[in-house]
This record gives structure tokens, C-alpha cells and sequence, in this order.
């Protein structure tokens, strides 16, 4: 072979190589509006320095949004993502649809058995993972110590909701516009509708008895929502049947929330650079009335991998990334230990520079407090605390959601709402063939 020849061999091989090098994989993840979230996205220069070959598209949105779009997209097998957003809900039921891809596969390094036991029970089906978890939930009461102590009182670790009700009365200043309570109203399954059976449990109420037979019309109800509303109308803030999660972190944040009831991944945003109240948050377990029950969820937002991708690969790299030790490493370089995202591994707990957060004790203990196999004072058929883990719960959620959305925006009573309720969940679960 004579040397031109070999130098046009050498090179045509060198460029082959450089094309293979660059061959690239684009992977969509959709992803909640969710403070953790946007902070994943601005540190992706991590990500593409150990995985160039990768790009990542993000769609984010609205949480009742997302969980419209990804459902739709799932369940016809469109493809449409990569990557979804997906919550302790959603993972078991479509787990055993065969819609999502399992994990079980990631590295060694990855430590699955780090993962929180109750986290990883809500994403497991058969002794398959299905899904990663990005953070954990459970809820607690976040509240203004200088409000307490002005007015006179303490907030106790473990408040009643009578305590609850009694600080609100005492924090609200209307005219420094300072609400006592701020909680939930928009209307959603995952909405209002999370907040509200979490509480319904600890007033000894259930969705439905043992024979699946809806319980709207039982006093237990009536109670947790006359209390709810009451509170809502007396100490809430103007228009908050349109208030969700992040209305509400903004409102707290801006100093109009005396208390707000709500997860406890919030905790690391109402102490941040962008609460004007961050050195005054205290933090509480969920309120509960006597029963045995709180009136806290268990929660994970996770990262899963729909069947209909055709980038799985690519798809498990960044899940592996996004959902790793490593990564809380990462945050806590950049942003601090405050700001990694909560609830998901043992050994987070263990980290002595983590127990130093004002609130990591608190999220711990809620979340360990959530029991999704129990999760009501009387018995029930299903399990779930904060949601019912049956494929039609995300419609009747979102159904009650909106009943009960239009009775704190003051269109009906609560004695109309629970009604309307009752019968719209009773014709569903006939028509689905849980009850005659």
C-alpha cells in the first residue's frame, strides 16, 4: 500500500471515528414547575461533561398539567417523553400495566437499598422498581416564630388542630395583610384534594368503606370540611380557591402566611435567598384531632421511563444521574446542604453536615409517620394516605376537587358540596363496578 493511500485510509477512518463520537441521543423529560426541579435544570453542565453524548429537551409545567399530559401520553402509548415526572400514585398502578420500564438494573453504585423504605415500598411492584425517586414528601405546618411569639404562644411539635385554629386567629392582621393559615384550594387531585383527605383522615374520615361504598354524607366529613372552610374564611387569604402549592410558597415567602400546612419540601425555599421571612420559620408535624391519625401525606416525586421511549438507554443514564448520591453531592456544592432535594436516602439522614438543617429531623419524622397501608382511623379497602391507589381516583379526585374548590370560593354550601360529592362519586364507582 503506498503512503497516499494509507494517509486517505487513516483519515477516512478518523473521520468515521469523530462521527461516532459525536452521535448524540436527545431524551425529553417532562417535569413539574417544582423549585427542586428548575434547580436540576441550571446544573446540567454536570451532567454533559460525564455524558456528552446525551442532550437533554425539558418540557415543565403546571402540576395539574403535567399530570394530564403525561397520563394522555402513557396510556396511549404516544412517546411523546423519555423521562417522566411521575408521583407515588401513578408508579404502581402503571407499574403493573407494564407501561413503565424497570430498574432494577442500575449500577451497583446507585445503592437502591440506600433508598428510604417507605419511599421505595411506593415504587416498587413485584420486586421491580419502577421509578426513581427525585425527592420525598411527607407535609408538616410551617409557621412564624416572631407572629407565635407576639402573640404569646408556642407552637408544640405535635399541634392539634384546635392549636392550629387558635394561632391563625392570633396571627391574622388583616391590615398588615398577614393571613393566619394559608393552605390549599386550587382544585386537583394532587391539589386541594391532597391536602384535604390527608386531613379528612384525621378526623376519622375515609373515601369509602369496606364495601367501596363513597362516605361523603358521614359526620366525618362534614366535620373536616366545615373546620377547613372555616378556617379558610376566617384566616385565609383573598381568593384562595386559586391557590396551589407554589401560590402559597409565594405568599409565605412574601410574609402574608402567619402559618401554611403543606410538604416539606417546601422547607428549603421558605428558609432561602428568596423568603423575606427565612430566619423566622419554625416547623411542626401535621395537626391531628385525637384519633391516632395526622393529617399528613407520603409522597414522592420520581423519575420513570415509559415503555414507549425509544431512547431507554439514554433515558436510565440520566435518570442514574438525576436520582444519585453523587447528585445531592452536587447541590450541596453549589447551594448548600438546605437545598438538596429531601426524603429520598438513609444515608442523607445519617450525614452529619445534613442534620444540621434546621428541618431535616422534621421531614424524617413526617414521612416516617405516613402510613399508606393504614392510613385512616376506620378501615378501608384501599391504600394511599393522601390518595386512593385505584385508576379511578385521579378523575374522582379531580371531581371533589372542584366541588369542593367552588364551596371555599363561597358558590355552595358545604352541606351542597358534600352532596354533590357523595353522588359523583357514587356513579362512578357503580359505573366502574366497584359497587351496585
Amino acid at each position: 500500500m503506498n503512503i497516499s493511500l494509507r494517509a486517505l485510509l487513516g483519515a477516512t477512518a478518523a473521520l468515521a471515528l469523530t462521527g461516532a463520537a459525536m452521535a448524540e441521543t436527545t431524551i425529553t423529560v417532562a417535569t413539574v414547575n417544582n423549585g427542586d426541579m428548575i434547580r436540576m435544570q441550571g446544573l446540567m453542565d454536570d451532567f454533559y461533561a460525564k455524558h456528552p453524548d446525551i442532550k437533554v429537551e425539558w418540557v415543565t409545567l403546571e402540576e395539574n398539567v403535567l399530570r394530564q399530559n403525561v397520563t394522555t401520553d402513557i396510556a396511549t402509548g404516544g412517546g411523546q417523553y423519555d423521562v417522566l415526572t411521575i408521583g407515588t400514585y401513578e408508579v404502581p398502578i402503571w407499574g403493573k400495566q407494564g407501561w413503565l420500564v424497570s430498574l432494577n438494573d442500575l449500577p451497583a453504585e446507585y445503592d437502591v437499598d440506600d433508598l428510604l423504605p417507605a419511599i421505595r415500598g411506593g415504587l416498587t411492584v413485584d420486586g421491580n422498581l419502577y421509578a426513581a425517586p427525585f425527592y420525598g414528601e411527607s407535609s408538616m405546618v410551617m409557621y412564624r416564630k416572631d407572629l407565635m411569639e407576639a402573640a404569646g404562644m408556642t407552637m408544640p411539635d405535635a399541634p392539634t388542630w384546635a392549636d392550629i385554629e387558635k394561632a391563625a386567629a392570633a396571627m391574622t392582621n388583616r391590615d398588615a395583610e398577614i393571613n393566619g393559615v394559608c393552605l390549599r384550594g386550587k382544585a386537583g387531585w394532587g391539589e386541594n384534594m391532597a391536602f384535604l383527605t390527608a386531613m379528612s383522615n384525621s378526623f376519622g374520615a375515609r373515601w369509602f368503606d369496606e364495601n367501596w361504598n363513597p362516605q361523603f354524607d358521614q359526620p366525618e366529613w362534614k366535620a373536616t370540611l366545615d373546620f377547613y372552610l372555616n378556617l379558610m374564611n376566617n384566616y385565609g387569604p383573598a381568593g384562595a380557591s386559586n391557590n396551589g402549592f407554589n401560590e402559597n410558597l409565594t405568599l409565605f415567602n412574601q410574609g402574608k402566611c402567619g402559618m401554611w400546612i403543606d410538604a416539606t419540601v417546601a422547607a428549603s425555599f421558605v428558609t432561602g435567598k428568596d423568603s423575606t421571612v427565612a430566619d423566622k420559620v419554625g416547623f411542626a408535624l401535621a395537626p391531628d384531632n385525637g384519633l391516632g391519625k395526622r393529617g399528613n401525606w407520603l409522597w414522592a416525586w420520581s423519575l420513570a421511563i415509559p415503555t414507549s421511549s425509544d431512547a431507554q438507554d439514554a433515558a436510565k443514564t440520566f435518570v442514574n444521574w438525576a436520582t444519585s448520591k453523587e447528585y445531592l453531592e452536587l447541590v450541596a456544592s453549589k447551594e448548600g446542604w438546605a437545598n438538596v432535594p429531601p426524603g429520598t436516602r438513609t444515608s442523607l439522614y445519617e450525614n452529619p453536615e445534613y442534620q444540621k438543617v434546621p428541618f431535616a429531623k422534621m421531614t424524617l419524622d413526617s414521612i416516617n409517620s405516613a402510613d399508606p397501608n393504614a392510613p385512616t382511623v376506620k378501615p378501608v379497602p384501599y391504600v394511599g394516605v393522601q390518595f386512593v391507589a385505584i385508576p379511578e381516583f385521579q378523575g374522582l379526585g379531580t371531581t371533589v376537587g372542584e366541588i369542593f374548590s367552588a364551596a371555599l370560593a363561597g358558590q355552595k354550601t358545604a352541606d351542597e358540596a358534600l352532596a354533590e360529592a357523595q353522588t359523583a362519586v357514587a356513579d362512578e364507582m357503580k359505573a366502574a363496578g366497584y359497587i351496585q
